[in-house]
């Protein structure tokens, strides 16, 4: 890689472009107004809005694109259980800020790369250069932009994200009990869960099922068909019941050939677990708030399983809002040092997209990591550690990275004989 010295680039190409004078002279003036004042100028609120609104931009694209492709598998809730559009998009949706969590810093570094590509297009970053503004004042709006989705990230990690968790727990058990007692359809087979399959072939105005069809295959070993003239659902102390009368049941063990065929009068199947919302399931990890990972109950069933689950729960919610100020830096290092409009900055960007995804891979691996050995945990605190010291060393010397010599010359003679054989073909 060739280090250019800054100053030296931006005085000449300053020099040479007077287009800009307009543009040196309102930066002139910021500059010298922000070292009086030591107050944000214009120029912060300028980076800023367009980098924040580039942000929300690209973070509502990629956030919706990727829901949509979640949503579609669970599109069975209108089909097959008969629930409104509405209830679909409120589930689905419960799901976006933990999209959020990780697709804020990416949507974060794509909209600084965009701000720092058409700043230098525009030979706005050389004009900033050469009127006196130091690497350090220009990296200032940037890492602004960063403390503001860092915050926002700080709170769906540890707030936002495990409420809408927990919602969706409680909405999905609410369904399915509306599911049991309500919005079985006559004529239709409506699967409870997996391996659980219910047809009825008439409800009448009285609350009585007519023509009940129940497949139960939950249990690999076993196979159970329940068939029945009609029954009734029934609530009482001790939970709610499909009551079957005048039916037969046919059970098939996985080890015997033929079914067992049993008639009965009046068979009682149990509903509670599918109808009562008021039985709650322990709480998983992704479902806890960030205080409870840190001072978690002994006397949880996860924790006594597997703390180490625990543990890297809460480092992953401790270092993710960390993540967009260590992409703005190095996309700054990478991508906001002054260049000429004819400087290649694609070896620069290739760069930049490298070390933010082997950042965060990094971040991922340790996580996973962690599971059976807690620390690997400390591997994704010393590479963001190093990544932002290496960053902030390149910032402080106002160096650019550029192709090498040899590379620049290899794309050139080969775009040539590609151009050349295209021509005698």
């Amino acid at each position: 890689m060739k280090m250019v010295n800054r100053t030296k680039r931006a005085w000449i190409q300053g020099v040479n472009s007077g287009r800009v004078s307009g543009f040196v002279a309102w930066v002139s003036g910021t500059v010298a107004g922000v070292g009086k004042q030591g107050t944000m100028g214009s120029i912060d609120r300028y980076i800023i809005r367009h980098t924040l609104s580039a942000f929300l931009l690209i973070l509502i694209s990629l956030t919706a694109l990727i829901w949509v492709t979640q949503a579609l598998r669970d599109i069975d809730l209108m089909t097959s259980q008969g629930q409104s559009i509405l209830v679909f998009i409120g589930i689905t949706g419960l799901v976006i800020p933990q999209l959020i969590l990780v697709i804020a810093p990416v949507a974060l570094v794509i909209a600084i790369a965009h701000v720092l590509n058409k700043l230098a297009t525009d030979s706005e970053i050389i004009v900033m250069n050469a009127a006196g503004m130091s690497p350090w004042r220009l990296y200032r709006p940037f890492l602004f932009s960063s403390v503001i989705v860092a915050v926002l990230v700080a709170v769906i990690a540890a707030y936002v994200s495990p409420k809408c968790l927990r919602d969706l727990r409680r909405w999905a058990t609410e369904v399915r009990a509306d599911l049991v007692t309500n919005i079985v359809q006559p004529g239709r087979f409506i699967t409870i869960e997996p391996g659980l399959v219910f047809h009825l072939r008439e409800r009448q105005a009285n609350g009585l099922l007519l023509g009940i069809f129940l497949d139960d295959r939950r249990d690999p070993k076993e196979k159970t068909t329940f068939l029945a003239e009609q029954g009734e659902i029934i609530e009482n102390d001790q939970g709610t019941f499909l009551v079957l009368v005048d039916g037969s049941l046919h059970r098939h063990l996985a080890t015997q050939r033929d079914p067992n065929i049993v008639k009965f009068e009046r068979y009682a199947f149990d509903l509670s677990q599918f109808s009562n919302p008021g039985q709650a399931k322990t709480l998983s990890v992704r479902e806890l708030y960030l205080w409870d990972l840190i001072a978690p109950s002994a006397d949880d069933p996860v924790y006594k399983q597997n703390p180490n689950r625990f543990i890297a729960e809460l480092h992953d919610r401790l270092i993710a809002p960390f993540y967009p100020i260590a992409f703005a830096t190095i996309a700054f290092a990478w991508l906001g040092a002054p260049s000429t409009t004819r400087q290649s900055r694609s070896m620069a960007m290739v760069s930049m997209i490298l070390a933010v995804f082997g950042l965060r891979l990094a971040g991922f691996a340790s996580g996973v990591a962690a599971l059976s050995t807690p620390l690997a945990l400390a591997g994704q605190y010393v590479i963001l550690a190093v990544m932002m010291a290496m960053s902030l060393r390149a910032i402080s010397r106002g160096t650019a990275i550029e192709q090498p010599a040899w590379l620049s010359d290899f794309i050139t003679k080969l775009s040539e004989r590609v151009t050349r054989r295209l021509a005698t073909s």
